[in-house]
């Protein structure tokens, strides 16, 4: 350390530090580990394994060896993390589920589609597979750049030539920081196809492309059934998702009985959690009409599901097992990749094959400029032999007689240092005139292919045309037979079936419990005394509302948003239940207003904290998905506080300030949606509660253990919007109407 650097300390933010820290820790992620890159489709710990292989001479026709002997190289040459992430990214390069075209061939056990995992890698072993020798094509013939390895000692390549379609022929998957990749596998005899018809039609458009390689083509099959305008618009933005459905078909019985056989599933599902989940929905009874399920695989997949009766339609039954578990998924698209410029960017469709071929055609030029120089050093010493076999026995007196003949040959013959040198170390054999005819053939033959490959990298059009070969072989090569064939069908979009699971539902007189914390479940019957159930620490009882299993409950939220649950799917039995939250999408910010079976025909009261509501029919609080319906506005700093049933004709509400008001109802807009009028104005306050009554009857409201009524409101009656007055004595100071 210098001298003026002992002891010297610099002040430094701590929050200059961390974000210095964390970005290089970002951008490490970003660059070095989620990431592929577009040329070869490949993340650093699967390319330093490809070529650690190579390295190790385990090539398709070689023999196989152990994993431990793989990692350990990789480890300890190219990528310095730990063994175990090592040996899983090996692992699943070698799975025929996992891997549209695996990359390494694997001995031994390498898990399954059950989810099980592979043998320890000192009993597994490898070599790698035709796809990854396709991948590797041209890396000794200068095609891409190398760079020194972590510790200096070896170096490796930045990426791979890449001759296979990798990147969209296997997909990949990764979590950065602040981004993420999500890249499905495709067919290669597809992407081949579209590849080679964009070299032929450079300005083709994402249409033009899918007509070659219309969909996903995933390892487990299954059926993909997304919408072709969705198709285009993910192709086109680099940016959506496909519907994947597992293939099924109706296997017919004895006396009329049939039931469904699944032979193919969705990628990525394991199968034994597949059936676990189906299990349970049985369990709780929201598959009503399947009877059982069964799995009845051996090295192919086939699950076979019972329906309850036989008047159950087949297409009825799979599509409530479709909207409830995992025997349909969406696998998202996001090709956000790292260009060629090592910048990570989400791509469209054209974009990427743009890529790839570019790399393609830079990865040609530079193993026909290696090749050319090798041509062209071989013909310089092809023309030394030429002139030493014209000049045989001049050349062999020479080497005798000179003390030193290098010399003398290059200036009697005019011979080149490297000419000289090769005519020295020729063996007394070579003189025969036989080898002296295979010299000419081989110079002819050099000569030509010299010729040839000039001619090539002074046309561009020539270039392209070589490219397009080249995809053609690897298209014939890995797009037909066993591994070639599509395995994923292409189905078209599923017509909704309107399916009515709640006549499947036993009628039951049931309790929902709500806690203060928004844990819901629901008991049998009525509960006797509340204060015997029991909450998680910290948590008390918020609402005890009776229904049956039948009803549809309202739930609105202070977003102003209305969610609607069923009764019968909420959870039951003696526990905490589940947090509201996973049945409504609700954020950690958003509260319960209220809950409540909503009536048909009923019309509600909605309102905000600041005073403002309308009157909304039960049918405009309906909403089937989970992410609810906007039915109140609110602006910044509101929340929605009250919904109460609109059976009466005046209002009366009431404000944290205690002003009391009563109003005519009819005062009071119908709306579907929107912010509401305003029913009372506060200067120092929000609304508290809110009770609509009939005015003939009195406002009665709960004082301890009994019941109130006033009957002259005079003084409280007035318009809507008015500010009120203080209410009668004797009202709670809560202030509540109950």
């Amino acid at each position: 350390m210098p001298d003026d650097l002992a002891g010297l300390i610099q002040n430094v933010d701590l929050k200059d530090a961390l974000s210095e820290r964390y970005l290089a820790y970002a951008l490490s992620t970003i660059m070095s580990r989620s990431l592929p890159d577009v040329r070869d489709g490949l993340k650093p710990v699967h390319r330093r394994l490809i070529y650690a292989m190579h390295q190790l001479k385990l090539d398709p026709t070689a023999g196989f060896k152990k994993c431990a002997r793989v990692v350990g190289d990789v480890m300890g040459k190219y990528h310095p993390h730990g063994d175990a992430s090592i040996y899983d990214a090996m692992v699943r390069m070698a799975q025929e589920f996992a891997a549209r075209y695996p990359l390494v061939e694997g001995q031994g056990n390498f898990g399954n589609i059950d989810g099980d995992n592979a043998a320890a890698m000192r009993y597994t072993e490898a070599r790698l597979t035709l796809v990854a020798r396709a991948m590797l094509s041209g890396i000794d013939e200068n095609a891409v750049d190398f760079r020194p390895t972590y510790d200096g000692e070896e170096s490796e390549p930045i990426v791979l030539p890449g001759a296979f379609p990798n990147l969209l022929a296997n997909g990949a998957a990764g979590i950065a920081v602040g981004m993420a990749t999500s890249i499905p596998p495709h067919n290669a005899g597809e992407v081949c196809a579209a590849a080679i018809h964009l070299i032929q039609n450079p300005d083709a458009t994402t249409a033009d492309l899918i007509k070659h390689m219309p969909g996903p083509d995933f390892p487990t099959g299954g059926v993909l059934v997304e919408d072709q305008a969705a198709i285009l618009a993910a192709y086109e933005t680099g940016r959506g998702g496909f519907r994947l459905r597992a293939k099924w078909a109706v296997e017919k019985g004895k006396h009329g009985t049939w039931s469904i056989v699944v032979t193919e599933i969705p990628y990525q599902v394991q199968k034994s959690r597949l059936i676990e989940q189906v299990a349970q929905l049985m369990e709780d009874k929201k598959l009503p009409f399947l009877g059982d399920i069964r799995d009845e695989s051996s090295d192919v997949i086939r699950l076979v599901l019972e329906p309850k009766t036989r008047g159950v339609e087949p297409e009825v039954l799979m599509e409530t097992v479709f909207r409830a578990t995992a025997l349909e998924t969406r696998f998202p698209l996001n090709m956000n990749v790292l260009d060629a410029t090592r910048t990570p960017r989400v791509m469209p469709l054209k974009e990427v094959l743009r890529s790839w071929l570019d790399h393609r055609h830079q990865v040609l030029v530079r193993r026909s400029e290696h090749r050319l120089g090798v041509i062209e050093r071989r013909l310089e010493i092809l023309d030394g032999y030429l002139i030493a076999y014209l000049n045989l026995d001049e050349v062999i007196a020479i080497i005798r007689e000179e003390e030193h003949p290098k010399p003398r040959l290059m200036d009697r013959f005019g011979l080149t240092d490297v000419q000289a040198e090769a005519i020295l170390n020729m063996r007394l054999r070579s003189l025969r005139k036989l080898e002296e005819m295979e010299i000419r053939k081989e110079h002819k033959s050099l000569s030509k292919e010299l010729k040839d490959l000039r001619t090539l990298l002074g046309t561009d059009k020539l270039r392209w045309a070589r490219i397009a070969e080249e995809l053609e072989d690897t298209r014939k090569q890995f797009g037909s037979g066993p591994l070639g064939d599509r395995r994923t069908e292409l189905g078209a979009a599923p017509v909704a079936i309107e399916i009515d699971t709640d006549a499947f539902v036993e009628r039951e007189p049931i309790t929902v419990i709500l806690s203060e914390k928004g844990w819901i479940r629901a008991v049998k019957g009525a509960v006797a005394d509340p204060n015997d159930l029991k909450f998680k620490e910290g948590d008390k009882l918020r609402l005890l509302l009776p229904c049956q299993t039948t009803d549809r409950l309202t739930l609105l939220a202070t977003n102003g948003k209305a969610f609607t649950l069923k009764a019968g799917d909420l959870p039951r039995g003696r526990g905490d239940g589940q947090p509201v939250r996973l049945l409504a999408e609700l954020t950690n910010e958003d509260d319960i207003a209220a809950l409540f079976v909503a009536a048909e025909g009923t019309k509600y009261l909605i309102a905000s904290n600041s005073g403002r509501g309308f009157i909304v029919a039960a049918a405009d609080l309906l909403a089937e998905k989970r992410t609810g319906k906007q039915v109140l506005n609110l602006k910044p700093k509101e929340e929605a506080a009250l919904c109460v049933p609109a059976d009466g004709d005046h209002v009366a509400i009431i404000g944290t300030n205690r002003r009391l008001l009563v109003f005519p109802l009819d005062q009071v807009p119908e709306m579907a949606r929107g912010a509401g009028v305003i029913l009372q104005r506060y200067k120092d306050g929000d609304l508290s509660d809110i009770k609509i009554f009939r005015l003939a009857d009195g406002l009665t409201w709960k004082l301890g253990e009994r019941m109130r009524t006033e009957t002259d409101l005079r003084p409280w009656l007035a318009e809507r919007g008015s500010s009120g007055r203080l209410p009668p004595n004797g009202f709670p100071k809560g202030p509540k109407f109950a």
